[in-house]
Formats: structure tokens, sequence, C-alpha cells
């Protein structure tokens, strides 16, 4: 796809987080198995439905600009879902791999963060007022996510792998 526009940008960086979306579906099953922590599976478990929803409004967000919503390989999540699949790949203690799991978790929580954000700038300087809508509620949904995985990491699963 040549890039002649903003638009053009928009549209690229849109199929790149709907392919992105995708990898993370297939990925927080396994995460959800390798947990020891409830409240960490819990967390992880409410994000897949969260992330299908996020897919759907992808979705909606390129029937709005009249474009067909398919995926442009994301080699970025890619990479980031590689390097948890290669830690849940060790043998380490159970509290330790869901400090491990959460490090993860919040690497792709920050991607999806700045991909978001990106892709919400150009929305609004293109003037897509309704495409704006949708998606900064998926922007706030990645920094709630953030933002628990922060707490729960803290708050519980931190302190036991210290130990």
């Amino acid at each position: 796809m040549k890039l002649n526009n903003l638009k053009d940008l928009l549209i690229h960086e849109l199929k790149d987080i709907y392919n992105a979306e995708q990898q993370i579906t297939k990925a927080l099953p396994k995460m959800i198995k390798e947990c020891s922590s409830d409240k960490l599976k819990q967390a992880f478990q409410d994000h897949l439905q969260v992330t299908e929803k996020q897919i759907q409004r992808l979705e909606k967000v390129f029937d709005m600009i009249g474009e067909k919503a398919t995926g442009e390989k994301c080699k970025a999540m890619e990479g980031i879902i590689k390097e948890c699949e290669s830690m849940m790949s060790e043998r380490a203690d159970k509290s330790v791999m869901d400090a491990a799991l959460i490090a993860c978790a919040q690497r792709v929580e920050h991607y999806e963060i700045a991909a978001y954000g990106t892709v919400r700038t150009y929305a609004n300087q293109l003037g897509m007022r309704d495409v704006v809508q949708q998606l900064e509620m998926t922007l706030e949904e990645e920094k709630q996510t953030d933002a628990l995985l922060t707490q729960i990491a803290e708050q519980a699963v931190n302190i036991k792998a210290e130990r």
C-alpha cells in the first residue's frame, strides 16, 4: 500500500492494530493457562473479552471510513508475543512466572496505548470525530488494563515473587 497522505497512513496503522489484536486473542489463552494468581487469571480472562470487543470496534471503524477490515502483519506484536512465549517456556516458580506474565502483558498494553493514541490523533486531524470516539474508548480500556496489571503486580504478585 502506497502512503500518499495521512488517511493512507491511518488505514495502514489500523490494519496493523487489527492484526495485533487478533494475535493477542491467540496469546492470552496461553497466558491464562500459565497463571497461578486468581486475580491475574481473571484480569487476563476479562481482557480477552475486551479484546474481542475491540476487534469488533475496529471493524466498525473500518466500515466508517469505507475500508475492508483486514490485517497487516504486525511484526512488533509478533515479536512481543514471541518474547512472552519464550518466557513461558522457562522453568520458574509460579509466583515469579506470574510477575513475568504481567511484564509481558504490560509490554503488549504499552504498544497498544502508543498505537491507539497515534491513530486517534490521525483521525482527529482528519476530522473523523466518530472514528476518534471509537478509538478513544479502546485507548481508555488499554490504559485501565495497564493500571490494573500494575495494581495486581504491586499489591500481590511481586510480593509473592520476592520470597
